[in-house]
């Protein structure tokens, strides 16, 4: 008799809980993408008004204050110096250092208080410190330390982020497609930093106080959002857990069942019965993983010291990027007409295309750099649900770009062409492995069989795998500040080496995936003869 109910049963009482689970689901991604795309949006200004902090003023005519210095009349006091590349790594590395600090504690707090209170917080504060950089041009500000406190007051309120989006998507999100899914969603990152330049853009010659005021004002609003509609918990609203919640030791080591997690009939059916009456999920909330414990998780230090040096190389892009497309524009600009003076012929024309880059062409030219990790990021989370080998698919692409690096610094200014089409590879390349990292690879990691279903260990792996990777992003813009006055390609170089050190850390566990494969190839061998 039972047979016979159950199947109609089943099928009205599971099919309400699948469409909510599914519309709740959409609502966290999306929510959270909005999130952390305002909070990139918000970080990106700096480095398009570099450019107009210290211009080149002679090209703009005579000072018109008839002022001795007639070559930064135009500059910005304190950056008319000298010294203003050192000045500016102070800045990046202000907010960078605040950041990577704030993030190993920031972790600790997210799984400690609401996840909802704590990302919308952080989101108002960004905004208002955000706010308070811009305003320094409206209040006639030249003295450095008020830029630096602003700095990294923003670089710790920052870290509230990224722990909680990581978070709130793997409360809601299974290991099946967690790649995919996450490399899609990742585009956050280079969507931010592509409005962030535009908007930036619009106002960086005219009033550059607005490139941080707008922004401000978008975060701010995306704070308030994720206030009144982010959901953290699945539990929250009555829907599914995922089932690394619920059973983790099957799917490490059955890839069928990686697959089938994501299935709908597989997630609803599994735990539908333990939402409306689960006496056991309370009891494994309550347990914080403690810094120590997540260390020891395995793959966590190696991903930990890979990210440093991959982040290296994205942030000294994110933060010098745009200057250097002028300075290397202007560099070959002047060569042209030293050429054109003594009566050479330029064999490469397109040399005076690169010459007449400014601060706004040159960050609109850099978001090609974002565009291309947008695309790098999709295609690494892709390879990597497919093979199974989140280590080897950083570590291929990781190697793939320290030559693109090299290139890209030696003819990737021939041309509007070539500059395009190298930007958009290098992106890839090297914000690939970046974005797979911290968002696939924390997910997994913080989700580990080892954890025996606890969940609280999300946000603190997140944090510090991501702070860790912080570490490099605050010493990358300030090893490119200190370096590039000895010249640009010293810069790549240090890029170059940076890659590389960052495949080494990842050695063993290509090493273990590796064997992990003709592992799984004999034992489904011996599957199939059974």
């Amino acid at each position: 008799a039972t047979p016979s109910l159950s199947p109609s049963l089943s099928h009205q009482t599971l099919t309400p809980p699948l469409a909510s689970s599914r519309r709740y689901r959409g609502l966290t991604l999306v929510l959270t993408f909005l999130c952390y795309t305002s909070y990139h949006l918000s970080r990106k200004p700096i480095s398009i008004v570099k450019s107009q902090l210290h211009p080149n003023c002679s090209a703009l005519g005579p000072n018109p204050h008839n002022d001795s210095n007639s070559s930064t009349w135009c500059s910005w006091a304190p950056f008319d110096g000298d010294n203003y590349k050192e000045l500016f790594g102070a800045l990046d590395n202000a907010f960078l250092v605040a950041y990577a600090i704030g993030m190993f504690i920031s972790g600790i707090f997210g799984e400690r208080l609401p996840l909802r209170y704590y990302l919308s917080g952080g989101m108002v504060l960004s905004g208002l410190f955000t706010a308070l950089f811009g305003l320094g041009y409206f209040w006639d500000i030249h003295v450095l330390w008020y830029f630096i406190v602003v700095q990294v007051c923003n670089g710790l309120v920052q870290t509230t982020g990224w722990p909680s989006v990581v978070a709130c998507i793997g409360n809601w999100f299974g290991k099946g497609k967690r790649g995919l899914i996450m490399g899609i969603w990742n585009s956050h990152t280079s969507v931010g930093n592509i409005l962030g330049s535009l908007i930036a853009g619009v106002w960086v010659s005219s009033a550059w106080g607005l490139s941080f005021i707008v922004p401000s004002i978008i975060i701010t609003t995306m704070g308030i959002i994720c206030f009144f509609f982010l959901v953290e918990y699945p539990e929250d609203v009555g829907c599914s857990p995922p089932l690394h919640h619920v059973r983790v030791t099957s799917s490490e080591k059955d890839p069928e069942a990686v697959t089938s997690n994501e299935g709908p009939l597989s997630v609803s059916s599994q735990s539908s019965v333990d939402c409306s009456n689960s006496p056991k999920e309370p009891t494994e909330e309550p347990e914080a993983i403690s810094f120590l414990g997540a260390l020891r998780i395995p793959g966590v230090v190696e991903f930990s010291l890979c990210l440093l040096f991959a982040k290296l190389v994205s942030y000294t892009f994110l933060y010098w990027l745009p200057l250097y497309i002028v300075n290397v524009g202007e560099f070959l600009g002047t060569v042209r007409r030293e050429r054109a003076w003594q009566g050479e012929h330029l064999l490469t024309p397109p040399l005076s295309l690169a010459a007449h880059f400014g601060a706004k062409e040159a960050g609109d030219l850099s978001t090609l750099f974002d565009v291309g990790g947008i695309l790098g990021g999709i295609f690494a989370g892709l390879i990597s649900d497919y093979t199974g080998g989140r280590a080897t698919t950083c570590c291929v692409m990781l190697v793939i770009a320290a030559p693109m690096l090299f290139l890209y610094n030696h003819i990737g200014q021939n041309g509007i062409g070539t500059s395009i089409a190298m930007l958009i590879v290098c992106g890839a390349l090297v914000n690939g492995p970046y974005a797979l990292i911290t968002t696939a690879v924390s997910a997994d990691l913080g989700t580990h069989e080892s954890l025996k279903g606890n969940a609280k260990a999300l946000s603190t792996v997140t944090a510090i795998i991501d702070g860790t990777g912080s570490i490099g992003a605050a010493l990358g813009p300030l090893l490119a500040g200190l370096i590039s006055p000895t010249g640009w390609n010293n810069v790549f170089y240090m890029l170059i080496a940076a890659d590389v050190l960052a495949c080494l850390l990842l050695a063993r566990v290509v090493v273990k995936e590796v064997r992990g494969w003709c592992g799984c190839i004999a034992r489904k061998r011996g599957y199939v003869r059974t």
